[in-house]
């Protein structure tokens, strides 16, 4: 069953092929990943830049910002991907659209860079703040943190009434025929 997404930014068509065909997933994964969060981005207006749900909780722009420059860091000194210096990284407008638009360019590169990389680079262990880690694991530990600060703003649109577009499947405010969440025993248990 195909996926209903309002706007995709990586297109599947234009995901690059992986070097290694092993290893095509992670493309796949990053691309897909990046779409949902600048999905859920366009969500927000300018005007909800600052929200916060509580005093200790980041702002929308906040976690936007971490976003962004904690990719460049995984990205650049963890899996030694090609990057913008930090200085370069935000966007010169800090509206959502421009947000969105950055991490668009920013992942495009790194989805070039990453395609060209065979097994032994994948495979190859390399420092991750305080301990060695394999660059597989890295990458896994970047898309794990991006789901994390991307379900953060969904809680956000919902606290703000917003629509909260489709990621995984069907949400409360997007669904299609044929999608078939798990939500009962009864489902859970289809083979």
């Amino acid at each position: 069953m195909p996926m209903n997404y309002a706007y995709t930014a990586i297109p599947e068509e234009e995901i690059p092929r992986a070097s290694s065909p092993a290893f095509q997933h992670l493309l796949d994964t990053y691309a897909s990943e990046t779409n949902k969060v600048i999905s859920v981005w366009r969500e927000f207006s300018p005007d909800e830049m600052p929200f916060r749900p509580h005093p200790r909780s980041s702002s929308v722009e906040e976690i936007m910002k971490h976003q962004l420059l904690s990719e460049r860091r995984f990205f650049g000194e963890f899996l030694g991907t090609p990057e913008p210096t930090p200085e370069a990284i935000l966007p010169a407008s800090r509206q959502p659209e421009d947000y969105a638009r950055r991490m668009h360019g920013l992942a495009r590169a790194r989805l070039s860079f990453l395609a060209q990389q065979d097994e032994r680079w994948w495979l190859e262990e390399v420092p991750f703040f305080d301990v060695i880690r394999q660059r597989i694991w890295i990458f896994w530990r970047r898309v794990l943190h991006t789901a994390h600060h991307r379900t953060q703003l969904t809680v956000y649109l919902r606290l703000l009434n917003k629509n909260v577009p489709s990621t995984y499947g069907p949400t409360a405010d997007v669904t299609w025929k044929g999608a078939d969440p798990t939500t009962s025993v009864e489902a859970a248990g289809r083979s």
